[in-house]
């Protein structure tokens, strides 16, 4: 019987030490990520609002213009001067002034387009892809196709 009855009081032992271990919380916690997760009375601060900048094509199709404006007031006397006084090849110069080549109202709705938290809309090759399908009315159904 001895063995019983220490048992039992070993039992109730091991009770009122798991008792001490919790403890009620009677007001709301919030939940705060860093390396661990813990929990704290005071709610999280808030989310930071998104950070927007101009879409990277939409810096590209700018430069184009300029580039272009360039050109044609004398500023620049060609592509080729370009590429030499940017430090770019010439093929690059040829790529970036083919964005020209888009219909106005896809120039403008690329000049609107923003990068949020860093993530891009679209690609400057799915935009040269689109500049280079043809007529302003093909390039507009290929960009119909890219943007959805």
């Amino acid at each position: 019987m001895r063995s019983a009855e220490s048992s039992e009081v070993g039992a109730r032992k091991n009770t009122d030490a798991e008792d001490d271990a919790f403890r009620v919380i009677e007001r709301p916690l919030f939940r705060h990520k860093s390396r661990a997760v813990t929990l704290a009375e005071t709610p999280p601060p808030p989310k930071p609002e998104p950070v927007r900048r101009p879409a990277k094509v939409a810096q590209q199709l700018a430069l184009a213009h300029h580039l272009q404006a360039a050109i044609d007031r004398g500023a620049i006397a060609d592509r080729a001067d370009v590429a030499r006084k940017l430090g770019l090849t010439r093929a690059r110069v040829t790529q970036l002034l083919d964005l020209l080549l888009l219909a106005p109202d896809l120039q403008a709705a690329v000049l609107a387009m923003e990068a949020v938290d860093g993530a891009e809309p679209m690609a400057e090759r799915t935009l040269r892809a689109v500049a280079h399908a043809g007529t302003w009315a093909e390039q507009r159904a290929a960009w119909a196709r890219q943007s959805s």
